[in-house]
């Protein structure tokens, strides 16, 4: 099992594209800004939202109303996002799987999706009943609040893989 995984990523190490990342000028610099932008926005809509399970924001609308308006564009930021920083990954795929930060990044990304299904999976089964109150129920809080905690220090691994790599 491990010698196929080292095998893969020479493979990606070794590929036409991750030589083209790695050799031109320009390429990587495009392409990590792409990723920069769409995890700024899969970030700004996720936030909007989990301001809105905090009572912050937007609570004159149903969180029905502010997920059906954002996340649309959070799941197209967020493939954006993935096939980006997959781009960036494969130029040099040993030294980011050496990096505690990209590994810490990986997780937290992890992290973040199943408090998202946690929280549409369990938590959120009976909105009908609460989604408009202007206060919500402490686990639609709590969701927001871990969901906020957890992209910030996403952001945070992201760019002390920069000042490590």
């Amino acid at each position: 099992m491990m010698q196929t995984l080292q095998d893969l990523i020479a493979f990606l190490e070794q590929s036409a594209w991750a030589d083209s990342i790695r050799e031109n000028d320009l390429l990587f610099p495009f392409i990590e800004s792409v990723h920069v932008l769409a995890i700024s926005l899969v970030i700004g809509t996720v936030l909007a939202l989990d301001l809105r399970l905090l009572g912050w924001a937007s609570v004159n609308r149903s969180v029905t109303r502010v997920t059906r308006g954002i996340l649309p564009l959070t799941w197209a930021a967020f493939a954006l996002a993935v096939v980006s920083g997959g781009l960036l990954f494969i130029s040099n795929a040993s030294h980011y799987l050496a990096n505690r930060y990209f590994d810490a990044k990986i997780c937290l990304i992890g992290l973040a999706g199943l408090n998202m299904a946690i929280f549409h999976l369990g938590s959120a089964k009976d909105r009908s009943h609460w989604e408009s109150d202007r206060r919500l129920p402490f686990k639609a809080r709590l969701a927001g609040c871990i969901s906020i905690l957890v992209w910030v220090a996403v952001v945070a691994c992201g760019r002390w893989i920069g000042f490590t790599m």
